[in-house]
């Protein structure tokens, strides 16, 4: 029964439900407004048009900064660890901050907020071994967006969940299908 009442407990916290009050216009923006939307939209989640798109664009470039710097520090026997590490990260950080941000920006899921396109796009990427080709991570990149717009079985019913759980988990979905495919490809020779 603890057990249980500990997992319902993080979910709260992981949600941000634990101030539920809803955020208005008149009221000034504090440093976790802010800190929450910038985390939020990573810089591209205000742009008009596709910002997921960009989201994900934005993922490739700093998977790619990642994977240099991972190379340059000799830790290539850790790159998929520190991966996995990162998504777990970003997840769980983009959980609190989406929740913030939608309650800031207003309605289910607001298009701005890609901090999930974030997570879901570096789990696509997590297992793709370096030695792997610009073919590869352009791959991996269309099969993600391919995966998150679809939103195959369970990330659909999953997207329905609360507030930043719900933003996250279906493109936390998405990244997962895209991996099994992306790796499949790239172990078959499919891409190089």
């Amino acid at each position: 029964m603890q057990r249980i009442a500990m997992i319902s407990s993080a979910l709260t916290f992981l949600q941000g439900k634990s101030r539920r009050v809803p955020l208005t216009a008149n009221r000034p923006r504090t440093i976790g407004d802010t800190l929450a939307l910038a985390l939020a939209t990573c810089g591209v989640g205000f742009i008009p048009y596709v910002p997921a798109t960009f989201g994900s664009a934005f993922t490739v470039g700093l998977y790619l900064l990642l994977r240099h710097a991972i190379a340059s520090a000799a830790l290539n026997d850790y790159a998929t660890l520190l991966l996995i590490m990162l998504v777990c990260i970003v997840a769980c950080v983009g959980i609190r901050a989406a929740s913030h941000a939608e309650r800031l920006l207003g309605g289910k899921d607001p298009r701005q907020i890609v901090i999930d396109e974030v997570a879901g796009q570096l789990m696509t990427l997590m297992f793709v071994p370096f030695s792997a080709g610009w073919q590869t991570i352009a791959a991996g990149f269309l099969l993600f967006r391919f995966f998150d717009v679809w939103k195959p079985f369970p990330g659909r019913k999953l997207e329905q969940l609360d507030s930043g759980l719900g933003i996250m988990i279906d493109d936390l979905v998405a990244g997962f299908y895209a991996a099994i495919v992306l790796w499949s490809a790239f172990t078959l020779h499919i891409v190089n």
